[in-house]
């Protein structure tokens, strides 16, 4: 195969689409293999770009399949150099763990429920018919998800979101949460 890869042949523009399919298949695991034993972070990604870089110079590089080769390494060295000076300034990346996260927000429903005594939420609650009164208390006081204050209730989901969503809107009617609402 590399005796194909003279420096007539490197040369020869009616055949550069052969050559360099030839050049890309004749060093193309070489070069992968030795950006991967390198320690390069994509080697896959460093080896297209080295033959980016071969292709438009195939008609300048001497010594035939020798040179070529020589030319090919000296390019993906300098892919390896460049890789390992960018991985040195990139800082450090690491995982997210979210059970290392310490960051906490509290909820709409939290703070409202803070700034008002239990006392008022029970009058709150009070106005407001059975089934979304049972819906506030399962999920706010007593924390539930909707599934399970669904199935605590014996109702679906989507009958649980829309009742604590009209007892919401019920309670922002209400004079006495108006106040609480705004900072």
């Amino acid at each position: 195969m590399t005796d194909a890869l003279t420096d007539e042949a490197l040369r020869d523009e009616s055949r550069q689409a052969d050559v360099f399919s030839l050049v890309y298949r004749t060093y193309a695991s070489q070069v992968l293999g030795y950006l991967t034993a390198r320690g390069v972070e994509d080697p896959e990604a460093a080896m297209q770009e080295v033959f980016l870089s071969v292709l438009p110079r195939l008609g300048t590089v001497h010594g035939g399949a020798a040179g070529l080769r020589t030319f090919i390494f000296s390019v993906a060295h300098a892919r390896m150099v460049d890789d390992h000076r960018r991985q040195n300034r990139t800082p450090a990346k690491l995982p997210f763990e979210p059970e290392l996260d310490q960051r906490e927000d509290s909820s709409a429903e939290d703070v409202a429920l803070e700034r008002i005594s239990p006392q008022e939420v029970l009058r709150l609650l009070d106005g407001l018919p059975g089934d979304q009164r049972e819906v506030l208390s399962l999920r706010l006081v007593a924390g539930l998800t909707v599934e399970q204050a669904a199935e605590t209730m014996g109702k679906s989901a989507g009958a649980v979101k829309q009742l604590q969503r009209r007892a919401l809107l019920k309670l922002r009617e209400l004079s006495g949460v108006k106040e609480y609402l705004t900072p």
